[in-house]
């Protein structure tokens, strides 16, 4: 069966003459024929769903992408299309393939995972900025102009704002706005710095060091801080080398189970 064009009868060129074709699909039981036939109605069709894919050029995705996305719809409008019901094929379609589209957006194309409201809410901002730019010459509409224009509190109005922002997300290899100087934005992230559990474990040793007797704090001052060899420090307090090595071992072993006691307490 040829499924010939009759624009005449549809508000758009590329609607085709199928209702025929979908009362015989309606009639058939499942197997080749109805395959074939099937298949036959969604080639007639594609053209009316490449040119809505087409009306989502501009979003971020590539044509190819939004085509595959919307032949999907058409797939899904065609198999749950029942035309005893008597309304045209394509009214139907449509809003099937566009709701496709749009929830492929919805679903795959956010760089952050933003809820279903918040989503909406920047729809409603974003065609609200549009209809009002043409009011506010020279300037971007107000939170408040935004909020009286579509009956949003001025708070849903900053939510949907943000999540403008939310779509899509800049690279950290990418240079900063104005930038030119090879640093990219990684450059300018914070890294945990090294030095704070030194300020940590020497705050917990602190008061014990404190309790030493004078000599033993000297050594280990001389050892830990002033990065003296032993033999340096033994020269320094006229003891031998042995004694000075015991003296340190000793002064941390007692330090350390004092420390590690009252962090159990």
């Amino acid at each position: 069966m040829h499924i010939r064009a009759a624009a005449r009868r549809h508000p758009h060129d590329d609607a085709p003459d199928t209702a025929a074709a979908f009362r015989r699909l309606a009639a058939l039981p499942p197997g080749p024929e109805r395959g074939a036939l099937r298949d036959e109605i969604v080639e007639a069709w594609l053209p009316m769903a490449d040119r809505l894919a087409g009306r989502f050029r501009s979003r971020g995705e590539t044509y190819d992408d939004l085509r595959q996305v919307a032949a999907l719809g058409l797939v899904k409008a065609v198999d749950r299309y029942e035309p005893g019901l008597g309304n045209a094929f394509e009214s139907y379609a449509v809003p099937t393939v566009t709701g496709e589209i749009k929830r492929h957006f919805r679903d795959h194309m956010w760089a952050l995972h933003v809820p279903r409201r918040i989503q909406e809410l920047r729809n409603r901002v974003r065609y609200a900025a549009q209809d009002l730019s043409g009011t506010t010459p020279g300037r971007r509409p107000t939170v408040a102009e935004i909020a009286e224009h579509t009956d949003l509190s001025e708070d849903d109005v900053r939510a949907g704002q943000e999540a403008l922002e939310s779509f899509s997300a800049l690279s950290l290899d990418a240079a900063p706005p104005g930038g030119d100087d090879g640093y990219s934005l990684v450059d300018a992230l914070g890294a945990p710095d090294p030095a704070l559990d030194t300020v940590v474990d020497r705050e917990a040793v602190k008061e014990r060091l404190a309790a030493l007797p004078e000599r033993e704090r000297a050594i280990l001052y001389m050892r830990f801080f002033g990065d003296m060899t032993q033999s340096s420090i033994a020269e320094e307090l006229g003891l031998s080398q042995m004694h000075v090595s015991r003296l340190i071992s000793r002064c941390c072993g007692r330090v350390r189970e004092q420390v590690m006691r009252d962090g159990e307490a």
